[in-house]
């Protein structure tokens, strides 16, 4: 078991969160439909040509050779066809199978029907208006490499190169344990007592990462609470908001300790965000905890929870982001910061209100810029982090 990363850097802290998240689960193979959300477990590759078949690209007539043409019937969709003589043109629909012998499309717009005679304006050349078969691809070719997500595109995409399922791995599985008396789940704070902002925030957070979220539930200051909800939690990864710290009621270590975890990252020299962790729990399952602010549970999220959900789930680990700043960044005098910030045409630029139990910021910012100590001048380039959809 690797020691403690004790207040360590927090490009470390990531490391040792995707590495703790260990390998993916086998991959399963699932229904179109009940893949979505899942990571591609194996290559997607083509088991057609696309299109599988010369097709019209537009509503007209299949000509052959030069006109002006004799009629001879209709071709939809879905249609049957049979071979074009020299001369002869077919109406056919956008998608429909072209006819052997034909030359092009042409256009409803460019063509006049008239006593059984099609005459059109100008010629039509070969290929005219033609999705020729494999256009989009060729049988076998790669279409998608493994650990891509499995969006509506990429299951549009399968359907259409011939799957009816997909490789996929399992979803990790998560419990979010909000801790705290003073949370309200509705209505207005009140004097001591404040809404609960984290249990809407990070499920869907934690969905978009890979996972499957089995439960979210409040879990009163008690040390024996605590520690038996982290012991007989079923998921692999135990998600907690607040009590990482060591205040009065501060009871996270003390129960990961009755519990025999392993902490992996007690603490990372963060801004905001600083006391989150990480733990190993005896039978294999992880703990990772979330400073109780607001945007410091965010810091938290991004840095412990997603590399740690996105190594389990099978999403390979992406390079950093890099863009100019375009307003400078102030930074911690020691520690790195993460900053709310929008995109611009210039470059980044810090949004207010971005202390550590402010939302504000976060609810406009398009990104988080990695600022390290000290802070990065306009014209400099920070890493970025996607703030998730």
């Amino acid at each position: 078991m690797p020691a403690t990363l004790d207040h360590g850097p927090w490009p470390e802290a990531r490391r040792v969160a995707r590495a703790a998240g260990g390998a993916p689960a086998p991959a399963e193979r699932l229904p179109l439909r009940s893949a979505l959300g899942r990571t591609l477990a194996e290559p997607l590759t083509a088991l057609t040509d696309l299109p599988a078949f010369d097709t019209s690209a537009m509503d007209g007539w299949a000509v052959a050779g030069p006109g002006p043409w004799r009629l001879t019937g209709r071709l939809l969709a879905g249609g049957t066809c049979t071979p074009l003589a020299d001369g002869a043109a077919v109406e056919i629909a956008t998608g429909a199978q072209l006819p052997p012998g034909a030359t092009g499309v042409l256009r409803r717009e460019h063509g006049r029907a008239e006593g059984g005679q099609l005459y059109g304006h100008g010629e039509v050349t070969p290929g005219q208006d033609v999705r020729p078969r494999g256009q989009e691809c060729r049988l076998g070719e790669p279409l998608l490499a493994a650990g891509g997500v499995v969006t509506p595109a990429v299951l549009g995409l399968a359907a259409a190169a011939g799957y009816d399922e997909l490789a996929v791995h399992r979803r990790p599985t998560v419990e979010l344990l909000l801790l705290g008396d003073e949370l309200l789940d509705h209505g207005l704070p009140r004097p001591g007592m404040v809404r609960d902002a984290l249990g809407p925030l990070l499920p869907p957070w934690l969905a978009a990462a890979g996972a499957e979220l089995t439960g979210c539930r409040r879990v009163g200051d008690d040390l024996g609470l605590l520690r038996d909800a982290v012991r007989h939690s079923p998921a692999d990864l135990v998600v907690t908001t607040g009590g990482t710290a060591a205040g009065p009621v501060d009871f996270l270590h003390e129960a990961l300790a009755a519990v025999g975890a392993h902490l992996l990252v007690d603490g990372v020299a963060v801004r905001p965000g600083h006391p989150m962790l990480l733990a190993a729990l005896p039978d294999g399952r992880h703990l990772v905890g979330l400073p109780g602010n607001p945007l410091a549970a965010v810091a938290g999220l991004l840095t412990l929870a997603l590399p740690l959900l996105h190594a389990r789930s099978g999403r390979p680990d992406t390079a950093p982001r890099r863009e100019p700043v375009a307003a400078a960044l102030p930074g911690h005098p020691a520690d790195t910061r993460l900053v709310p910030v929008l995109r611009t045409e210039a470059g980044l630029r810090p949004l207010p209100f971005d202390g550590p139990a402010m939302l504000r910021g976060l609810a406009l910012a398009d990104a988080l810029a990695v600022v390290p100590p000290g802070g990065l001048p306009v014209g400099a380039y920070a890493e970025v982090l996607p703030v998730p959809g």
